[in-house]
């Protein structure tokens, strides 16, 4: 019974903390070798791709047809 409740626990508190502006991006790095500082981010979800320079994927998404608010 506990490890229920651990387990209602543990997804309440996934779907709280989760970034919601990436929740359906699958952001996927695609390396090619060569000098450039950037790196290249392709979402296998919504199809949008972004180059970042700070090495981590992207935070927010991307996709064109997504309407901002």
């Amino acid at each position: 019974m506990i490890v229920v409740v651990g387990l209602i626990v543990a997804f309440i508190l996934v779907a709280v903390f989760s970034n919601r502006a990436t929740r359906g991006c699958r952001w996927r790095e695609y390396r090619v070798g060569g000098c450039d500082l950037r790196v290249r981010w392709h979402c296998v979800a919504c199809g949008a791709e972004v180059f970042t320079s700070g090495g981590g994927a992207p935070t927010v998404c991307h996709d064109p047809s997504r309407r901002r608010p």
